[in-house]
This record gives C-alpha cells, sequence and structure tokens, in this order.
C-alpha cells in the first residue's frame, strides 16, 4: 500500500507497558493515515500519557509544552486525560484529547475538523488483534484492564477503572498469530495483571498453562503481580520451563506499618516465606518499592531496611513517593525530606545490585547455560557485538565472528558476570 500522500502520525508512549500495548493498539487502527518512528517527520503526534506520579505529570506536559511552534497536530491519550487533559485542551496545547476507551476509533478522531474533549468511559475492553510490534523482538500481551485494589497513594484504579478480564479465547488468539509473525518471546501485562479471571470465574494459573502449551511460545514472561495473587496453582506452574526464570512481585515496603498505612495486601512475614520458596527454586525476583511515603520515620525505615536486607531481591524499581492529589496518603502528615529519601533509595538499590552480581557469579561458577534472545546486533572489532536478555532478566553482550539477526535465540554455555552485565564470546 502506498502511504508516502497520507499524513504521518508519530506516538510518543509514557509509562508502562500497558500503554505499549495501547499505542500498538492505537497504530493497527490506523486507516487515513501513517505510522511513523520518527517525531521529526511527522505531521501528527499522540501522546500517550502517564500520569502514576507526579513527574511522570510533569515529563508529559514538559513534551507537550516542547512541541509547540512545530506545526505539527498534538492529541492527548493515556492515564493522563483524567488527570490533566482538560488543562492542557482549554490551554489550547493539545488539537485534541481522548480517553482510553475511545483508542480504537483513532483514525475517526484524527480526521475530526474540529478540536475535541472526550474522556469516554472506564468499562471497555479492546477488541483489536495486534499483528505485529513495530521495532520490538518481544511482544506485549494485555490480559486485563484496571484495579480492585485501593492502596492509599495510587491514582490509577480512578483512571482506568475497576478490574476486568479480556476474554481467554481472545488471548491465545493473539499469541497464536503474534507466534506465526515471528514472535516468540511474550509479556504479558494489564493494570494489575495477577486480577485476570477473577471476575469471569478463572485464575491466572489456568491461562498461563494454556499459552504455555503454544508450540510457537519460547518463552514467556509475567507482568507486576501482587503476593496476594499467587497461590499454589501457580506456584505448580513454575516448573514449566518456558516460563522466564525471573518474576517481579510488587511488595512497595518491607515495614509492616507501612504496609497497614497503604492499605496493602501484603504482610512482610509472607512476603519473606514466598520470596525465599521462589529462590530455591532458581528464580531471579524483582519488586517495586515506595520511598518516602509520609511517616515513614527513622525508626520505620531501619526495621524496613534490615527486613530489605532479608529478601533475596535482583532487581528493583524504586522510586520516591509523589503525592497524588484525590488520594488519601496526600492527606497524611510527616513529610519524609527529599534528600533522606534519595539516599534510602541508593541503599536499596545497591543492596539490590550487590544481589543481582552474586546470583550472576553463581550461575557462571556452577557453568548454568544462558538461554538469550538477541536484540540488537552491531558491528565490532572486525566481528560483531550481540545485545540480549537472558532468562533471568540480565542484560549480556556476545562478542561473536558470526553474524547474528536480531531475534535469534542462543545458548550460552560460558560467560564472565561483571558488575554492569555478562559478558560472553562465541
Amino acid at each position: 500500500m502506498n502511504t508516502s500522500n497520507k499524513p504521518k502520525v508519530y506516538f510518543k508512549t509514557f509509562g508502562c507497558r500497558t500503554n505499549l500495548f495501547d499505542t500498538q493498539v492505537m497504530i493497527n487502527s490506523l486507516q487515513d493515515f501513517s505510522h511513523t518512528l520518527y517525531e521529526e517527520d511527522s505531521d501528527i503526534v499522540v501522546v500517550n500519557s502517564c500520569t502514576v506520579t507526579n513527574g511522570a505529570d510533569s515529563g508529559v506536559r514538559n513534551y507537550v509544552n516542547r512541541l509547540q511552534n512545530e506545526g505539527k497536530r498534538i492529541y492527548f491519550t493515556g492515564c493522563g486525560v483524567k488527570t490533566q487533559g482538560k488543562e492542557l485542551f482549554n490551554k489550547g496545547l493539545v488539537f485534541g484529547v481522548f480517553g482510553h476507551s475511545l483508542k480504537e476509533k483513532i483514525n475517526e478522531l484524527l480526521n475530526a475538523k474540529n478540536s475535541f474533549l472526550d474522556e469516554g468511559e472506564l468499562n471497555s475492553l479492546d477488541s483489536t488483534i495486534i499483528t505485529e510490534f513495530v521495532g520490538k523482538s518481544r511482544a506485549f500481551i494485555k490480559i486485563q484492564e484496571g484495579c480492585d485494589f485501593a492502596c492509599s497513594y495510587c491514582i490509577i484504579p480512578s483512571v482506568r477503572g475497576s478490574a476486568r478480564s479480556f476474554e481467554l479465547k481472545k488471548i491465545l488468539e493473539q499469541i497464536n498469530i503474534l507466534a506465526q509473525n515471528g514472535f516468540s518471546e511474550f509479556i504479558l501485562t494489564g493494570t494489575n495483571m495477577g486480577s485476570w479471571g477473577k471476575d469471569v470465574g478463572e485464575s491466572l494459573s489456568t491461562l498461563v498453562r494454556e499459552i504455555c502449551q503454544i508450540d510457537g511460545v519460547v518463552r514467556l514472561r509475567l507482568g507486576s503481580l501482587e503476593p496476594s495473587q499467587i497461590d499454589e496453582k501457580f506456584l505448580e506452574l513454575l516448573e514449566n520451563q518456558k516460563i522466564e526464570r525471573h518474576l517481579h512481585i510488587a511488595l512497595q515496603h518491607t515495614s509492616p506499618f507501612m504496609l497497614k498505612l497503604m492499605n496493602r495486601q501484603n504482610t512482610y512475614p509472607k512476603d519473606l516465606e514466598l520470596f525465599n520458596f521462589l529462590a530455591q527454586k532458581g528464580f531471579a525476583l524483582g519488586s517495586d518499592y515506595i520511598i518516602g511515603h509520609p511517616q515513614e520515620s527513622e525508626e520505620v525505615w531501619q526495621e524496613a531496611l534490615e527486613n530489605f536486607k532479608a529478601l533475596p531481591l535482583t532487581h528493583l524499581h524504586s522510586f520516591i513517593y509523589s503525592k497524588r492529589d484525590n488520594t488519601k496518603s496526600a492527606l497524611l502528615k510527616a513529610d519524609v525530606p527529599g534528600n533522606i529519601a534519595r539516599n534510602r533509595k541508593q541503599i536499596l538499590e545497591k543492596i539490590t545490585q550487590e544481589n543481582n552480581f552474586a546470583l550472576r557469579k553463581k550461575l557462571e561458577e556452577n557453568k548454568i547455560p544462558l538461554k538469550v534472545l538477541i536484540e540488537d546486533t552491531k558491528e565490532f572489532n572486525g566481528g560483531f557485538k550481540l545485545l540480549g536478555l537472558d532468562e533471568y532478566y540480565n542484560k549480556i553482550e556476545i562478542q561473536s565472528q558470526n553474524f547474528y539477526t536480531k531475534d535469534t535465540w542462543l545458548e550460552i554455555k560460558n560467560f564472565t558476570a561483571k558488575e554492569d552485565k555478562n559478558y560472553a564470546e562465541i
């Protein structure tokens, strides 16, 4: 199809993997427009926003402001529609604002002659089947929308709605089509991925079992899970070698006091038991952690730190608490000064980095082979440098005299673990 005369659309995606999937839905829904990977080539920019923190809002706002006077038509969508869409629209900074539920109508919206603001509603589910992921080695599969948790610091349920699941048959069809189109690693994602099936009498373990039976699936990575969503049936599934040897389980904190204050459903003693069990099974373990939430006193912090040290964590997504309007945490006093929060963040990250290096050294010493999906290939010193991720979600750099295309699977039997990443020669 000749798309040279069609207006070019660039998508700027902020935030999580769910947003990446939503962007792909919009790309697939374009008919009268062509997609470009380059902002400078575009006539239209669609900003798919994140609003999880004040910093996320600020980053989105700064990007929209930067686009002014560049002659592009700007549209605004994503989680930020509820928090700042109206303000951006009223200031004339964007031509159109549309909510999550309208993204499959993007072709119609981009054709609109008049500017518009339509926040949509919060109970929709996409019907689009994705056939490719532009520029990606792995395919993201959104399995659900929304969240029923009521964490005191979080605004996401109010912008994504309550938890609702995509149909099992549709998810399997989606993966089968992508597998036929050459994808072999799949990442399950959603607003609260572990809640898949609760609204339709199913469970995540049922879905994972079905996906692992698809021949084209070489590796299945699971997005963020809540500790309270991991049951015995799920733990039994972990013997399947198609499941990545890395799990991301959102703890958010390790102080019993803070977990209660945050209205979390997990407790530290059970978290420790679960993480030790999974580590003994050979899994690398990641988590989310909020630092500097109101009332994280020095005494609370010291207890949390000792508890953190006991966890076999190898990956960490830590972030400093960001006040969000219309949340219970926003009403709390006893804020933690920024310099103290930043210092605490560095301490947790250093502990995790040391744990990660220790895990990789152990794998090296025990000569455990790594299964690597090559994501990038570059010419280097008369040969090639291959970059990829192993099944423990660790980076590896491979020097090779032979050329391997992107998306090739390699088994690396010998490697050297260094502090920044793993290295190998083949």
